[in-house]
């Protein structure tokens, strides 16, 4: 977007959605449905963003269809996850911090890899909640008695709890497809690639696992590959370095590349 201040930290209007008449006599009763802010047309205008290049038709459709849908998931976001730790004075400004960077995200969304809108802008916009929260929350630190600080400390670790679990399930199912894939190019040699595979196993089995201790977690590896200790440090290393690479483009992308 050639100017993202065209879009001001103000609640944008609601789209206008024709609903069709209701047919046959009204039920009676309240009727208890959760209005939907990320529709069928939401998914449609991205497709539509992200097929031409004209900045002006862009901008219409941006602002017609995509910024609502938008303010509402960065406003859902905030609330949900309490990302309260701000530098800003108003949440509005927050939300429209949120807005402009998944507009920067924008044309990363690949909706041909079948990752689904909503699941990919939920992801990137608390991901980056989450780093903006926690880098506010060490300046309060900084600034204030940190037995005050750590008052509203529960926030931050509520943040690695559930709602983030789907998250790291997501990612390690991208990261072991990845593995698969690319095992042969990674590892020349046939015992480093035994090693890796069994590994990689783990990664797949991990609900079912009882193993945590990290020796345990050798010795299991050694037995099902039959090599020397310095090989599975070797393979493991390869690994932990892939990891952190790919859960970076996971972070800002909402999937990996495979």
């Amino acid at each position: 977007m050639s100017n993202k201040l065209k879009y001001a930290p103000t609640p944008p209007p609601e789209p206008v959605v024709n609903e069709e008449p209701q047919l046959g006599p009204k039920k009676r009763g309240r009727k208890r449905t959760k209005k939907q802010y990320f529709t069928p047309d939401t998914d449609a205008a991205i497709k539509e963003y992200l097929a031409t290049s004209n900045q002006e038709e862009r901008d219409n459709i941006f602002a017609a269809r995509i910024h609502y849908p938008f303010y509402k998931l960065a406003e859902n976001l905030i609330h949900t996850f309490k990302f309260y730790y701000t530098e800003v004075d108003d949440l509005e400004d927050l939300k429209h911090e949120v807005i402009c960077f998944l507009l920067e995200k924008l044309d990363y969304f690949k909706p041909e890899k079948g990752t689904k809108a909503f699941s990919y802008f939920s992801i990137v916009g608390k991901n980056y909640l989450i780093l903006y929260n926690n880098n506010n929350y060490k300046k309060k630190k900084a600034k204030v008695d940190p037995t005050a600080a750590d008052e509203d400390d529960g926030v931050l670790r509520q943040l690695g709890r559930d709602e983030r679990k789907q998250d790291i399930k997501d990612f390690i199912d991208y990261f072991t497809e990845y593995v698969d894939k690319h095992m042969f190019t990674m590892f020349k040699k046939e015992k480093d690639r035994k090693v890796c595979d069994a590994i990689n196993v783990l990664f797949q089995r991990r609900e079912n696992l009882e193993i945590f201790n990290k020796k345990a977690l050798y010795i299991y590896i050694r037995e099902m590959t039959g090599v020397d200790t310095p090989v599975i440090t070797k393979v493991t290393k390869v690994l932990k370095k892939l990891y952190k690479k790919l859960y970076t483009e996971y972070a800002e992308t909402g999937y990996v590349r495979v």
